[in-house]
Order: C-alpha cells, then structure tokens, then sequence
C-alpha cells in the first residue's frame, strides 16, 4: 500500500508526468525542495534555474542545495500546497479564515506545525495557535497551507482520482526515490497497490 501523496500520476499517452503547474519556476519563487532526494520536504525560495531544468534553492532554515531535479521541487503558494489553493470540491478558491485548519511554517524556518487561524489581520497575515500550544503572531499567507477541515489533509489543486491500470510515478516506501508503474488496486482509505514497472 502506498499512499496517495507518495504518488505521482503519469500521462498515458507519453509516460511525462501530469503536473498541476501553471508556469515555470522562477527566481524568488517559494517552493518546497525534497531535500537531498530523502522524502523530507522544506521550505525555501529558487536562487537559480539552471538550463538542464536543474534547480538551486536558498532554504528558509539557512541550508542550501544545487542542481536539484526538478521531480524535487514543488512550488508553494501556486498550484500546490500554498495560500492561493482550491478547494477539492467546488474548485475554487479556498480562503484562509478565522478558525481555519492549517499547517505554518513556524518562524519562518522551514518546517510545518499544524494549527487553526486565531486572527485575520487583514494585511495578508495572520494569527496562528498551534496544537502544541504555542502562539505565533502576523504569519504571511505564503507560509501557511490550508488543511481540509473534514480530514486535516492538505487542500490541493488535484486533477483526478487514481485509477487501476493508471501509469503512476511512486515514492518507495517513502523515501524519495521514485519509480514508475501502474495502479493495481485503489483502497477505500485512500492507499494505492503499485505494480512497479522493476517487478
């Protein structure tokens, strides 16, 4: 079993994988980069984009990375896991507010603690009580994700559900390589069977 955020979704016809991205990724974009290709995904903005695709980021916690695979980098704030997300259901756009289930990037250091949306200060920050009970005051939008309120999931700009005989991309046993296959079984929680293309 393997779950569905581990899991890439392949174009049938061509074998690419099926992105939700609007544009390329830019200079200053916030992105999360799967650090060091391990399945730990942090913070931080592009300083480069290099002409094989590659890119290099500044993470928030004062780290560094060059010539990360592009596969490792996932933007914040467009298309996945940012403030300007859609909600599952209507396919708009889901507003961040007063008692909201979020993930923040606590101090602004890369890492994500979950919590609700004490205060909308209405200049695009907010106020945040975390679930381990500390406090954070005037946290930007772009730091923050919305979580669905009905499951604490991540609210994504998915394009489909996962079928059988899909060609997918999945992140072995959660460590970050990923391999290719197709969906052999779809669970009612949500999992996914991988038949990988290696055996």
């Amino acid at each position: 079993r393997v779950p569905e955020d581990m899991i890439r979704l392949l174009d049938s016809s061509d074998g690419n994988l099926i992105t939700n991205k609007k544009r390329s990724l830019e200079v200053g974009d916030k992105v999360e980069g799967n650090y060091k290709g391990k399945g730990k995904w942090y913070a931080g903005k592009v300083r480069r984009v290099r002409s094989d695709g590659s890119i290099d980021i500044d993470y928030d916690d004062g780290e560094q990375e060059i010539n990360v695979s592009p596969e490792n980098v996932r933007p914040i704030g467009m298309a996945m896991g940012g403030g300007e997300m859609a909600s599952r259901s209507l396919g708009r756009k889901a507003v961040i507010e007063v008692g909201s289930k979020v993930e923040a990037n606590y101090r602004g250091k890369g890492k994500y603690f979950p919590g609700r949306i004490k205060r909308d200060r209405g200049d695009g920050t907010f106020d945040i009580d975390y679930n381990d009970g500390e406090q954070e005051m005037r946290v930007p939008e772009d730091m923050i994700r919305l979580l669905d309120s009905s499951d604490g999931n991540l609210i994504t700009n998915k394009k489909r559900s996962l079928e059988v005989g899909d060609k997918v991309e999945g992140n072995y046993k959660g460590k970050g390589k990923w391999y290719a296959g197709k969906v052999r079984r779809v669970r009612s929680d949500g999992s996914i069977d991988i038949d990988y293309d290696d055996g």
